[in-house]
C-alpha cells in the first residue's frame, strides 16, 4: 500500500499524463487511484489517527464546498474542486494506512525521491529548449502543466527543502546519503535561479538564513553565504541577473515585471473588494479571473482565501494553521523533555513541516496557494508524526528499563535525571 501511494506521488507531481498526451488519453490517474482505492478496502488495520486537524480539514472542504456551489462561475471552475478533493482522498489513504515510524520514513523518502526524477525530467526537457519566455526572459518551467508554470515550480521546489535538512540531521544514508541531499540542494538552486521567480529565489534565501540561523556555526555559515551569494549572481546570465536586480530596484526592469509586483499588493486588496461584497462565501474557489476580469490569479493567498472562499474559508483555513501550531507545539514539548529523541526522523519531520508551513504562509503574500497539495500533505505527515511519538511515549512509560540510560549527558559533561524518570 506504501508504495502505491508513493506511485501516486510520482503520478501527482511529475504528471507523465501531461508529458505524453496519450498517456491522459488512457486516464492512468483515475485508473491507478482506483486500484490504488481497491487495494486500501481490503488493506489490515487501516483506521484514521486521532487528531483534532482532521475536524479542521472538514471545516474546510465544507467551506471550499459551500462556496463553489454558491458561485455563478460554478460551471467554470468544476476543475478546481475536482482536483483539490482528488488531494484530500490522498490525505485520507495516507493517514489511514500509515501508521508507524517506518512506514513515514519511507513515505517522506520517497516524497523527496519523487521531487528529484522531477527536477531532473524538467531540467532535461529546459536543457533541450522547453521554456517560457516571459517579463522578457527566458524562464525554466516544470514538465507539468498543472504546477508547471515559473513561479508554481519554483514554489514546489522550495517547500520540500526543509525535508532535505531534516533528513540530513538524521544521518540518513551515511555519506552517500549525504551526497545526494548535497546535490539535491544544488539541483533544486539551480532550478529556482533558472525559473527567473523572484519570490522563489526570495524563498530560497529565506530557507537558507532559517538554516544557518539554527546551526550551532551560524556565524562563519552566515559569513561564508554572503561571500558566496555575490559569485553565484555574477555566474548567472545577463537577463536573469537584470530579472533578480528588480527585486530591491524596479527600475531596471521592464515595466511589465513592475507591475507584475504591484499585483501581489492588488491581489490582496481585491480579495478584500470581492469578500466585501460575497462576505460569507466569497465568489468561488477558482472564480479569480471571471470574477475580477483578470488575466492572472490573485498571486496572494490571503486575498485568495477572503475572495474565494469569504468568511467561513478564512476561519476554517485559520483552524488548520492553528492544528499545525498546536501539534508542533506538543511535538516540541516532548522533544525538549526526551532530548536523546531529538535527532531521530519522528522528531525532525516536524521539524521541516514547522519550516515548510511557516514557508507557505510567508510566500502567501505573493502566491495563490491556498489548494495547492502541500497543506494536506504535510499535515497528515504532521498527524502520523505525532501518532508515532505518542507510541513512544506510552511504550516507555509501560517499559521503562527499555530507555537507553536512566539520564543523560550535558555538553558540560554533567550528567542529570531523565525527565521521564524524575
Amino acid at each position: 500500500m506504501h508504495w502505491l501511494l508513493i506511485g501516486y506521488m510520482f503520478l501527482f507531481i511529475d504528471r507523465p499524463f501531461e508529458v505524453w498526451p496519450w498517456l491522459g488519453d488512457l486516464r492512468i490517474e483515475r485508473i491507478y487511484m482506483c486500484l490504488t482505492l481497491a487495494v486500501w478496502a481490503i488493506y489490515p488495520n487501516k483506521r484514521f489517527l486521532p487528531n483534532g486537524q482532521h475536524l479542521a480539514y472538514a471545516a474546510l472542504a465544507a467551506a471550499v464546498l459551500c462556496a463553489w456551489v454558491m458561485s455563478p462561475w460554478m460551471d467554470k471552475t468544476q476543475p478546481v474542486i475536482e482536483d483539490w478533493f482528488k488531494i484530500i482522498v490522498f490525505y485520507g489513504l495516507l493517514v489511514t494506512t500509515v501508521h508507524d515510524e517506518k512506514a513515514l520514513k519511507k513515505i517522506v523518502l520517497g516524497f523527496l525521491a519523487v521531487m528529484s526524477l522531477y527536477l531532473m525530467h524538467s531540467l532535461k526537457e529546459y536543457i533541450a529548449g522547453r521554456h517560457t519566455y516571459r517579463m522578457g526572459i527566458s524562464r525554466m518551467i516544470g514538465v507539468d502543466t498543472t504546477l508547471g508554470d515559473p513561479n508554481s515550480f519554483g514554489a514546489s521546489i522550495i517547500y520540500v527543502l526543509p525535508f532535505v535538512a531534516a533528513i540530513w540531521r538524521t544521518g540518513w544514508g551515511g555519506r552517500m546519503g549525504r551526497f545526494a541531499l548535497l546535490g539535491y540542494t544544488g539541483l533544486s538552486s539551480l532550478c529556482i535561479l533558472l525559473t527567473g521567480s523572484r519570490g522563489s529565489l526570495i524563498g530560497l534565501v529565506l530557507w537558507f538564513l532559517i538554516l544557518m540561523m539554527t546551526h550551532r556555526k551560524r556565524f562563519l555559515w552566515l559569513a561564508l553565504f554572503v561571500c558566496g551569494a555575490p559569485a553565484v549572481f555574477v555566474a548567472l546570465p545577463d537577463s536573469l541577473q537584470n530579472r533578480f536586480e528588480t527585486i530591491v530596484n524596479p527600475e531596471v526592469g521592464p515595466a511589465n515585471a513592475r507591475e507584475s509586483g504591484e499585483g501581489r499588493i492588488d491581489g490582496l486588496l481585491n480579495g478584500f473588494t470581492l469578500w466585501s461584497r460575497n462576505p460569507i462565501s466569497g465568489i468561488g474557489p477558482g472564480a479569480w479571473r471571471p470574477a475580477t476580469g483578470s488575466i492572472v490569479e490573485s498571486h496572494n493567498l490571503y486575498g485568495q482565501i477572503l475572495g474565494e472562499t469569504g468568511t467561513l474559508g478564512a476561519i476554517a483555513f485559520a483552524s488548520v494553521v492553528g492544528c499545525f501550531v498546536m501539534n508542533l507545539l506538543w511535538v516540541r514539548k516532548v522533544k525538549q523533555a526526551y532530548p536523546e529523541w531529538s535527532q531521530e526522523f519522528v522528531f525532525q519531520v516536524p521539524a521541516a513541516i514547522a519550516t515548510s508551513v511557516f514557508l507557505l504562509l510567508f510566500m502567501g503574500n505573493f502566491g495563490h496557494n491556498l489548494f495547492r497539495f502541500s497543506w494536506l500533505w504535510y499535515g497528515g505527515f504532521l498527524i502520523i508524526s505525532r501518532y508515532c511519538i505518542e507510541e513512544r511515549l506510552a511504550h516507555a512509560a509501560a517499559y521503562p528499563e527499555e530507555l537507553a540510560e536512566d539520564a543523560y549527558e550535558e555538553p558540560d559533561g554533567d550528567w542529570i535525571p531523565h525527565p521521564g524518570h524524575v
